[in-house]
């Protein structure tokens, strides 16, 4: 059946590029978007003959089976080779090394249709070489923020209008947290950017996707912290900024979805209540770093945490003096 689908697909390419076009925009999402602007290794040195190659659907067939490898090697429900039959903890851990060519060509192989699914390493070859260019594509696709969370916002439409309009801002606060750090766990496109951030020093591309993330990410919560101010009647304390409030809050995100990978009896998210130490994180920064736009003065975080812990408390039994 899937050998019959993948000839059906194939002689629906022909060589009319029309034929690749209306392919294309079959193609699962995100792989039926437009890929010039992502993938920078193809071996294409004219603009539009590269565009064209990164928009071919053979192209796309390819990063699909890359990203499929990853999913099978890093998780989530990763497929572990055992390195020691009689050791049950020993595993071989390969990091990239299983997206060689002849592993993706293979991988191509059981691509489901509408994708091209007749794999080689020439073909491969001939669009990216050496590899290095592939595995680096491969992870600029994989870090796209259109796979997470620009794509997925509107499962949590109703969460971020309790926050920003609702009578328990407090509870779509949870709500959203739990969601964010349960999507980051659910996709393998996480792990893969823990993999890029150890391999990013020394190694300007894979920094460069890894930053990129970062980049097109920050924004989106960044329009919607500043949603969140203006509707509950907020403002930053002085020395603080937006840009702050983003970069400490995804780097908690991150924090805790590395320790909740690696410690899966930490107690960072609380299945059964829905809830996750990333809200408890939010609701903290909120008390911390904001303050209402109708109170009378303004303190700086340090001045407010001056003033809380001035003077040292008396101990059981002692008064001040």
């Amino acid at each position: 059946m899937h050998a019959e689908a993948c000839r059906v697909t194939m002689g629906s390419m022909g060589n009319d590029p029309e034929d690749g076009h209306r392919l294309k925009r079959q193609l699962p999402y995100p792989y039926n978007q437009d890929l010039s602007k992502v993938l920078h290794g193809l071996k294409r040195r004219n603009p539009i003959t590269r565009r064209r190659q990164a928009n071919d659907p053979v192209t796309a067939a390819y990063l699909y089976a890359g990203v499929q490898l990853i999913r099978r090697h890093l998780g989530p429900g990763a497929v572990r080779t055992p390195g020691d039959a009689g050791d049950p903890d020993s595993v071989e851990r390969p990091l990239l090394g299983f997206l060689s060519q002849r592993a993706v060509a293979a991988e191509v192989n059981h691509n489901p249709p509408p994708l091209h699914c007749v794999g080689s390493t020439s073909t491969l070859r001939k669009r990216w070489e050496p590899q290095s260019n592939f595995i680096a594509d491969v992870l600029r696709f994989g870090l796209w923020p259109w796979h997470y969370p620009a794509a997925h916002l509107d499962e949590v439409a109703d969460a971020k209008d309790e926050v920003l309009r609702g009578l328990d801002p407090v509870r779509g606060l949870h709500r959203l947290c739990y969601w964010d750090l349960t999507r980051m766990l659910g996709t393998p496109m996480f792990r893969l950017g823990l993999i890029a951030a150890a391999e990013a020093e020394g190694d300007q591309v894979i920094g460069e996707a890894v930053s990129a993330r970062y980049r097109e990410n920050n924004p989106v919560w960044k329009q919607f912290y500043q949603e969140f101010l203006q509707a509950r009647g907020l403002r930053l304390r002085p020395g603080i900024t937006l840009d702050d409030c983003t970069d400490l809050l995804a780097a908690v995100a991150d924090g805790l979805a590395m320790r909740a990978l690696a410690d899966p009896a930490a107690r960072v998210v609380d299945r059964a209540r829905r809830r996750c130490q990333l809200g408890t994180a939010a609701l903290a920064l909120i008390a911390g770093c904001l303050e209402r736009t109708d109170q009378d003065g303004s303190l700086s975080l340090e001045d407010a945490v001056r003033a809380m812990i001035s003077e040292p408390s008396a101990g059981p039994g002692q008064e001040r003096a």
